[in-house]
């Protein structure tokens, strides 16, 4: 068992929607540098959990903290000025923006002259291209188009802003979905790398091999419910699909501590 202090501790969560139990008590802990696999058939209720963290929902009962902190009533933007970030299907961009508005998009840089403050537009340039860079993007300018990129380079964008404002916690939302081989090899290490960074990794996927190949530990809901956690040592991914399809929660699954 992890004795470091969790990074993020949901304790007993519950949500309902009217006569729908969206979530009815989920528990689980993320230390720093762990990647968690979010897994469970559609309706299990991982998306409303997601939101629920990242304050688009807050729960009707129970506690999520980050840090020691309760943040369960804060705002998405309060959440992630404490440095929570999600990354949806197909990157966190703007399509219509260039890639650099999309990279510095609600942290703009701005420059003075005297009571005057502009958008500092060249070393923002400057910035996005160096890191999209270092996370093996490459493109002919940072004021290009994000819509005229692959779903890949769009994730990397989206990834290299959370290393770059040095985020502590990144919820990723089937970041696999309509990848490439290539591109998910390059996503799957970028995450190995974040873990290296000491960042905590919520992985939300319907995919389980391409978690399994980073994941410490897997937290499975069904309907709401949690069907267990298990750690990556005890399970293998065929086990893990198993307990997805058959809804059934398993003797030997870890403690909701862990």
């Amino acid at each position: 068992m992890n004795q470091e202090q969790a990074l993020l501790e949901i304790k007993n969560v519950r949500k309902s929607f009217g006569h729908v139990e969206a979530l009815k008590g989920v528990s689980f802990n993320i230390h720093p540098g762990e990647v968690v696999g979010l897994l469970g058939d559609n309706g299990a209720g991982k998306s409303t959990l997601i939101k629920s963290i990242m304050g688009v929902h807050h729960p009707d009962s129970g506690s999520i903290t980050f840090k020691g902190q309760e943040i369960s009533n804060l705002s998405p933007r309060e959440i992630r000025m404490l440095g929570i970030e999600a990354v949806p299907q197909g990157g966190a961009v703007v399509q219509f923006m260039n890639i650099t508005r999309n990279f510095f998009l609600g942290r703009e840089l701005q420059k003075s002259f005297g009571f005057l403050k502009v958008l500092d537009l060249a070393q923002m340039e400057k910035e996005a291209e160096k890191i999209i860079t270092e996370v093996g993007v490459r493109v002919r300018s940072p004021r290009g188009r994000v819509s005229a990129l692959s779903g890949g380079e769009r994730q990397a964008i989206s990834i290299g802003r959370v290393l770059h404002f040095q985020s502590s916690l990144i919820l990723l939302d089937e970041p696999t979905q309509n990848l490439s081989v290539k591109e998910t090899d390059k996503l799957l290490q970028s995450i190995s790398e974040m873990k290296q960074h000491g960042i905590g990794v919520i992985f939300v996927t319907h995919n389980v091999y391409h978690v399994y190949r980073v994941a410490d530990k897997f937290v499975i809901l069904s309907r709401g419910d949690m069907l267990g956690i298990y750690r990556k040592e005890d399970s293998s991914a065929e086990k893990i699909i198993d307990i997805i399809r058959t809804g059934q929660e398993q003797p030997e699954a870890a403690q909701a501590s862990t």
